[in-house]
């Protein structure tokens, strides 16, 4: 523990961390440096959708290391393109800027729509968002996110982000005026303790957003890349966003997001938007290969079955111990407890004896798990046997 504590000194804190390190991980496993090994439920918050160190991603990083990293986002480079055309080709949108991350991707979703505002709707900015939502850590995005106490973290915040009740079309409707140039919401509140939004109320968003001639912004940073047993999330209500982004399960456990818009929203004009690594090969080769993997044959159906079977396992734990159900989409599920015991069970699943087990508590009285994709119906079995025994507790 002396080797732990003297290599952690130098970070920076930032949030309380358990004093293990981890060394290797395969598949929905995770091994420290005392060779314990972890079930993990978590994968990064919804990142590794392939689980650790899958031999695809492997194999792509290894073979465009050796052929190109960064030539600069100022030209063209051959994965770049190759997995705009699988994104495009498999959505309802027309145009990809990468990114590196979700705030970012959410960022660009941002100045886009407000230049889209300023271009064809008299300087319309303002962005509905709403209560209990995330949508990022920078400083537009924190103020965009309708989670409690982030306005004065870093006061003053950005302005323009007006904010309704998630699945509550009349508060929208309400808030919408001369000054609205879009709505923007998660079709999956994953921090808000991954509520979905109903079928009807995005239908119904839809159909406002088009009437009022104002834009639609789904931040599918965690409900997309097949979390939800569909590629995208929004495929479940059969709608047309205009602008969508995604982040974590796109590069599968590496920094990689996206931007994606219809065509006749895209508006930005040279130095409008960029970054120094944005689409850059060795990140983008990491994105083809897992969307192969996502859009082969029987993968998503498999997702949506595992997604199903968790449910069911998640409802007979919580028959058994007397909790008040289960929520979700697809392998994006959380159990909801009837006290606010949820951090607690978390400290104590990492500390089990023999398996630890991550699992994570976005607020006290429920817990949320993020598998990933390819997760085993024999791993899910074991994860509710490690469970039970620590709600007897």
């Amino acid at each position: 523990m002396q080797y732990h504590a003297a290599n952690t000194d130098s970070l920076m804190f930032i949030t309380p961390r358990p004093d293990i390190v981890f060394e290797r991980g395969e598949g929905s496993w995770l091994y420290d440096h005392a060779g314990r090994q972890y079930l993990d439920f978590i994968q990064g918050w919804a990142v590794n959708c392939l689980g650790h160190c899958p031999p695809e991603i492997a194999a792509a990083l290894t073979a465009q290391a050796s052929r190109l990293i960064n030539p600069s986002p100022a030209f063209y480079n051959g994965p770049m393109v190759e997995l705009a055309g699988l994104l495009t080709d498999n959505s309802v949108f027309d145009r990809v800027f990468f990114a590196n991350t979700g705030a970012e991707a959410n960022e660009g979703a941002i100045k886009l729509a407000r230049k889209w505002g300023r271009l064809h709707k008299e300087g319309a900015y303002e962005i509905i968002t709403f209560g209990h939502s995330f949508h990022g850590r920078t400083l537009a995005t924190m103020s965009a996110s309708g989670k409690a106490g982030w306005d004065t973290i870093y006061a003053p915040q950005v302005a323009g982000f007006p904010k309704a009740t998630y699945n509550d079309i009349a508060t929208v409707d309400a808030l919408i005026g001369p000054k609205t140039v879009a709505v923007m919401l998660e079709p999956v509140q994953g921090e808000g303790g991954v509520i979905p939004a109903d079928v009807e109320f995005l239908k119904a968003l839809r159909e406002l957003t088009t009437a009022r001639g104002v834009l639609l912004i789904v931040d599918e940073v965690q409900s997309g890349m097949g979390r939800t047993g569909k590629l995208f999330a929004y495929e479940h209500a059969g709608i047309t966003p205009d602008i969508m982004t995604l982040g974590k399960g796109i590069g599968g456990g590496v920094p990689l997001a996206a931007l994606l818009a219809r065509e006749a929203i895209c508006c930005f004009e040279p130095g409008d938007q960029g970054g120094t690594y944005n689409g850059n090969p060795l990140m983008t080769a990491v994105g083809v290969a897992v969307m192969q993997r996502l859009l082969a044959p029987g993968f998503l159906a498999e997702v949506e079955a595992r997604g199903q079977y968790l449910a069911k396992r998640l409802l007979e734990l919580s028959a058994k111990h007397g909790l008040k159900g289960e929520r979700g989409s697809g392998l994006l599920r959380a159990l909801i407890l009837d006290d606010e015991r949820g951090p607690a069970i978390v400290q104590a699943a990492l500390k089990l004896e023999g398996v630890g087990l991550l699992l994570n508590s976005p607020r006290p009285n429920l817990l949320r798990f993020m598998p990933a994709l390819n997760v085993s119906a024999g791993e899910i079995d074991q994860m509710i046997e490690l469970l039970d025994g620590l709600l007897q507790k």
